[in-house]
Order: structure tokens, then C-alpha cells, then sequence
């Protein structure tokens, strides 16, 4: 590259930080003070796309009407987001902290529909900035205004954050209640005043992000996720809390991305190599190098002691004689079910089975082991793409590609694992969405082994396994064995060792426990347990592909645990079957199925925090705890 194209992409680098930068603040700041992981921040980001593309459009394309609909957009977002945490977030909470992540997720499915319902399935796009439309030339080369202001604005955003944050009474509160907001609460800080206004602050720079964008991009659908991603990484590369570390990630990402567009094309050792697709998930491997290096991000403070969310957790209760029966009584009938029922019903059946065995293998690590992850769809789609690939590429039978395909994720969580649990709390969930987002990477660009975006394709069971009866009985014996497996390890002296590593590690230590090995080999046994799950749907599904290793799957088998309730021994299996039913039943027969299935998960963690199996543990006493 010549120097003047050098300057480009680093002019180019700088604008795209600015944006991020102001996501990811907002969200620093909800986060610092609430402790909220709030996945609906990218969605406050698309509400203020395509509301100020409304305003402009209805005030007119003049400056007044320009700059007056980007404002008021951006202040529309604010007082949404205020409303949020009045009405939804402040019941929550004295709940986890991962209950309260997802009834954020469930905002996001409401708000998706909202948006699609409002505005429509078409990208809208909107004008161009009045005054700021042209270019100026700079070394040789065209470089639009627009994106010089945006160079501007991130760094006056920082200044008049740090104004506010140092230099006002509402900052010290909220620096205060940053570092310790029990304390802040004990020495008469009113935290619901605190709460809201800092939970409005955050939404009004999302909304800023978003309408200062619609000069550069289209609104569109699905824009929050990709967002909020983004914004998490930056978050946690420039420390938790950390306003001027969120605007060093955004820097550093943002010039990354920019220069691998810029450079193009490399040859290494007679490979050609695509930067410019690498940028797909260069923030991710970012992350994980900081994470691994400085966990605590680059101008974050180190923790001590870190931070754990599963700290607060009673032991997993053990089921009763009535409870037993009862699981016993559930089995037989399942095992009965296909001479009344078939069809669809048998198809439905086996993916309730698949997920459930999937969501217990999260709850494996997420209860007993207090290690929330944001990746495990990972392990899923491995075990997927392992059992396909051995039976496509290695030529061998189904039933030796089924048995040896959720090694392959078992390998994967070996590796991954092995970083992952030097870290806890919220660092342990980034940094497996970062390897989660890596291994979608290689699946979705890997044409020539994984088929890339089409992924894999007639991967289907042996021929006695064809009927949907027999694939029936496969997958319920395989889940349920699996199930048991894991259940029975929970009380194991290896549950009870991951158990105390969770609940004390220095206690655990001194009493000889290794807890960062019984952490990596629950990791282990977690990923390879979603393998088999993984393998089991890849042959009832017939194909596999990339979707099955993103972000979306992860979350919902968070959804699935935490539904359930990750207190409890079976809330996982009770979460799995209420949410994998209530997506077919809602997909099928409502236009806005996203937006139901919001509504009743948000109105479930209302009205059941300790989620539905501890509801019922609570209510009929059907468990008694682990002595």
C-alpha cells in the first residue's frame, strides 16, 4: 500500500471507531452501574436508525429536518429506554443477574418484530448529511465529509462523557455506584433515580450511534445483533467500566477491520489469504488475545476477587421418590407416544430432545460449575459438522460417524477450554463467544471442507433408521442416556468438587482440589455432550450449516436453562421442551412469532424468577436439597 492509501484506511479506521465507540459506552455504562449484560442495546442502536430516518423523512431532508430528526431519534431511544428499565428491569433486579441478561434478549424479539411491523422487510435508506455531502480530497484521494465530522464527534463524545462522569454530582454517584453500588445505596443514593437515568443515558448514545449512521448505511432488520456484538467486544477489550478504554477498542478494532479491507488479498507460503473476510470475525480474535493476556481488559482494573455468577447459588437439589417416579412415568409414556401419535409430532418430539440434552449440557457447567457461556453453540455445531464430514469425507457408516462426530467437539472444547477457565463471570462468557465466533468463521468461509454458507447436505441416517419412528427412539435413548450421564456426574465426587470450586476456590485449593482442572474437564465433558446432541441433529435435519455454530443458537440455549431454571436438576429438560414448542407453535400459526415468544418469556421471568422448575420445586416441594 502507498503511503496516501495508508492514510485513507487509517482516516477511514477513525470514523468507523467513532460510531462503535458510542455504543459501546453506553452500554460501559449500564453495565458498570447496573451490572446488567444488556443484549438489547444493539436494538436501541437499529430503533435509532430507523426512527430518525422517519423524522427526517417527515420533517424533510434540510438541515433543520436533518440534524432535528437525528436529535430527536436519539432522545425517542432515551426515554424507550427508560421506560425499559421503569417497567421491566427495575422488578429484577434482586434476581441473577443472567435471569435479567434474558429478559433483555427477550426486548430484542419484541423489538425485532415492532421494527418489522412498523417499517417493513426492505432496507431503508436514508439522505445524505445537508453541508457535510461531498468530499474532500486528501493525498490523492476523495474522502467524504460526512466521515470527517464522525472523526470529530467520537472524540467529543469522550470529552463530554468524561465532563459528566468527573466533574458533575450525577457522575460521582454513578462512579460511586460503579465501584460499589451496595455502598452507594447504604450511604442514601436513591438507585432507582440512578438506575433510570443511567440506564437512559446509555439507550440515548445507542440511539445517537444509530441515527448518526443513516447518511452511511440502510436501516435494516437484524442490524442488533451484529451491533451488540461488536459493542460487547469493545466493552471487554477496553476493560468493564472503562469509558476511555471502550474508545481505545474501538480504535484499535475499527483500524484493524479497516486495514484488512484496505489491504486486500495476501500470499503466504503460495496460499492466498482474504483479509478483507477475515474482518468477519477479527474482533473476536482480538478479544480472545486480550482476554488471554490481560483479562481484565487494557484499561480496565483487575478484579480481586473476580467476579463469579454462579457465587450465590445453592446446591442442585436432588429429586425425590415422587419426583423419580414421576421422570420415570414421563419415560414410559414418550417411549409409547409413537403408536398414537406420528408425523410432525414425532419430528417436533425429536427436537425437543435434541435441545434438551443440549441444554443440559450448558446447565453442566453453568450450575455446578458457575461458568456461564456464551459460545456453547459451538460444541453443537461441531459434534454437527464432525459426524456429516466423517460420513460425506471419510466415507464412513452413519452409525460410526454419529458415535465418533461429538469428538470432534469434545477436541474443540479440550482446546477452547483450556483458555477459557482462567477467567469467570462475564470475561468467561466473552471469551467463549469469541471461539464460538471463530469456529463459525472457519465452518462459514471453509468452502472447499464445510461447504461454507451452504454447509453440508444429505447427511442422513442409515436405512434403518430412516422412519421417523426409529430416528424417534434413537434420539430419545441417546438424550435421555445422556441426560442421566450427566445428572448422575452432578453428585459424583466430581460434581461435588466443581461444586466447592465454584462456591470457595481458595477453600477448595487448600483442601487439595485442583479447580481449574475439574473446571476444564466439566468444560470437556459439557462440549462433548452438546457434540452428541449436535450429531443427533445433523441426521434428523438431514444438512448442517453455519447457523448452527452462531451467536442465536448460543442464546438460546441460554434461554433454555435459564427458562428452566439453573437452580434445579431438571429445569434445563422443562426450559428445552417449553422453548423449542413454543417456536414451532408460534413460527407456524403467528405472523409476529418473534414478538410472542418476547412477551412470554418476559412475562415468565416476572412471574417465575427462579424459573419453572423452581417454581414447582418451590411450590410442591418435589426436591430436597443436596446434603
Amino acid at each position: 500500500m502507498t503511503a496516501s492509501a495508508i492514510l485513507i484506511q487509517f482516516l477511514n479506521g477513525l470514523s468507523g471507531a467513532s460510531s462503535l465507540f458510542l455504543v459501546a459506552a453506553g452500554l460501559s455504562i449500564v453495565f458498570g452501574v447496573t451490572r446488567i449484560v444488556n443484549f438489547a442495546h444493539g436494538s436501541f442502536f437499529m430503533l435509532g436508525l430507523y426512527v430518525a430516518y422517519s423524522l427526517i423523512d417527515r420533517f424533510g431532508h434540510g438541515a433543520a429536518g436533518f440534524w432535528g430528526g437525528v436529535a430527536l431519534a436519539a432522545v425517542a431511544v432515551a426515554l424507550l429506554g427508560a421506560l425499559v428499565e421503569v417497567l421491566l428491569l427495575r422488578r429484577i433486579y434482586a434476581a441473577p443477574e443472567l435471569l435479567q441478561l434474558l429478559a433483555t434478549f427477550a426486548l430484542v424479539l419484541v423489538i425485532q418484530d415492532f421494527t418489522l411491523w412498523a417499517w417493513g422487510p426492505e432496507d431503508l435508506l436514508g439522505p445524505r448529511a445537508p453541508g457535510l455531502s461531498g468530499a474532500v480530497n486528501i493525498a490523492g484521494h476523495q474522502f467524504p465529509q460526512y466521515d470527517l465530522f464522525l472523526i470529530v464527534l467520537g472524540p467529543t463524545v469522550l470529552l463530554a462523557l468524561n465532563f459528566l462522569l468527573k466533574r458533575t454530582r450525577w457522575g460521582t454517584l454513578v462512579r460511586a455506584a460503579t465501584e460499589d453500588r451496595e455502598m452507594a445505596g447504604a450511604l442514601g443514593v436513591n438507585q432507582k433515580w440512578l438506575f433510570t437515568t443511567v440506564f437512559a443515558l446509555g439507550a440515548l448514545l445507542a440511539g445517537a450511534g444509530g441515527a448518526f449512521q443513516i447518511p452511511r448505511e440502510p436501516a435494516s432488520l437484524y442490524l442488533d445483533l451484529s451491533v451488540i456484538a461488536d459493542a460487547f467486544v469493545v466493552v471487554v477489550v477496553g476493560g468493564l467500566g472503562s469509558i476511555p478504554g471502550a474508545f481505545l477498542a474501538a480504535l484499535l478494532i475499527a483500524e484493524i477491520k479497516a486495514f484488512c479491507i484496505g489491504i486486500g488479498d495476501v500470499t503466504i507460503a503460495d496460499s492466498v489469504i482474504s483479509l478483507p473476510k477475515f474482518t468477519l470475525v477479527v474482533e473476536f480474535v482480538v478479544m480472545a488475545v486480550v482476554l488471554v493476556l490481560r483479562p481484565w481488559g487494557l484499561l480496565g482494573r483487575r478484579l480481586t476477587p473476580p467476579r463469579r455468577v454462579g457465587a450465590v447459588e445453592r446446591p442442585l437439589a436432588l429429586p425425590s421418590r415422587r419426583a423419580v417416579y414421576a421422570l420415570a412415568a414421563c419415560g414410559a409414556a414418550l417411549a409409547l407416544l409413537p403408536t398414537l401419535a406420528t408425523g410432525y409430532s414425532l419430528i417436533l418430539l425429536t427436537d425437543i430432545f435434541v435441545f434438551a440434552l443440549f441444554a443440559v449440557s450448558l446447565h453442566f457447567i453453568m450450575g455446578p460449575g458457575g461458568m456461564p457461556s456464551f459460545g456453547h453453540a459451538a460444541y453443537f455445531g461441531l459434534g454437527a459438522y464432525g459426524a456429516g464430514l466423517l460420513l460425506h469425507r471419510g466415507g464412513l457408516p452413519m452409525e460410526l460417524a454419529l458415535l465418533l462426530g461429538p469428538l470432534v467437539a469434545g477436541v474443540g472444547a479440550l482446546a477452547f477450554g483450556w483458555f477459557c477457565v482462567r477467567l469467570s463471570g462475564v470475561y468467561f462468557a466473552m471469551l467463549t463467544l469469541a471461539f464460538a465466533q471463530i469456529t463459525w468463521s472457519i465452518a462459514f468461509q471453509w468452502d472447499s471442507m464445510t461447504g461454507g454458507s451452504n454447509g453440508v447436505i444429505g447427511v442422513w441416517p442409515a436405512p434403518w433408521l430412516a422412519s421417523r419412528t426409529s430416528y424417534y427412539f434413537l434420539a430419545l435413548v441417546t438424550s435421555a442416556g445422556g441426560i442421566t450421564l450427566l445428572w448422575r456426574m452432578f453428585y459424583s465426587p466430581f460434581g461435588y468438587a466443581l461444586r466447592a470450586g465454584r462456591d470457595s476456590p481458595l477453600r477448595a485449593d487448600a483442601i487439595g482440589i485442583d479447580v481449574r482442572r475439574q473446571q476444564w474437564a466439566a468444560f470437556v465433558i459439557a462440549g462433548l455432550f452438546a457434540g452428541v446432541a449436535g450429531a443427533l441433529y445433523v441426521f434428523s435435519k438431514g444438512s448442517i450449516s453455519p447457523d448452527s455454530l452462531a451467536v442465536p443458537r448460543s442464546i438460546d440455549g441460554l434461554v433454555m436453562v435459564l427458562l428452566g431454571g439453573v437452580q434445579t436438576l431438571t429445569g434445563p429438560v422443562w426450559g428445552a421442551a417449553l422453548f423449542t414448542w413454543l417456536q414451532d407453535a408460534a413460527a407456524r400459526n403467528v405472523e409476529y412469532w418473534r414478538a410472542v415468544i418476547g412477551l412470554v418469556i418476559i412475562a415468565l421471568v416476572l412471574a417465575f424468577p427462579q424459573g419453572l422448575a423452581g417454581f414447582l420445586r418451590d411450590r410442591f416441594a418435589g426436591e430436597r436439597h443436596a446434603p
